[in-house]
């Protein structure tokens, strides 16, 4: 019977966490500096003005 091979599975995992962390970092870097949300483009959402 072969012997699993845990540093494989280890390196999986941090891997897995990398790149959820990396993900959650570029969704928190999405915001613009005056804190409103971008959109896919990077470009901030049209937002309906009223005007009187």
């Amino acid at each position: 019977m072969a012997k699993p091979n845990y540093s494989f599975e280890k390196r999986k995992k941090e891997l897995e966490r990398q790149k959820k962390k990396d993900e959650k970092k570029a969704r928190k870097g999405e915001k613009d500096t005056d804190g409103t949300e971008l959109d896919e483009n990077g470009e901030e959402p049209e937002t309906a003005t009223v005007e009187a």
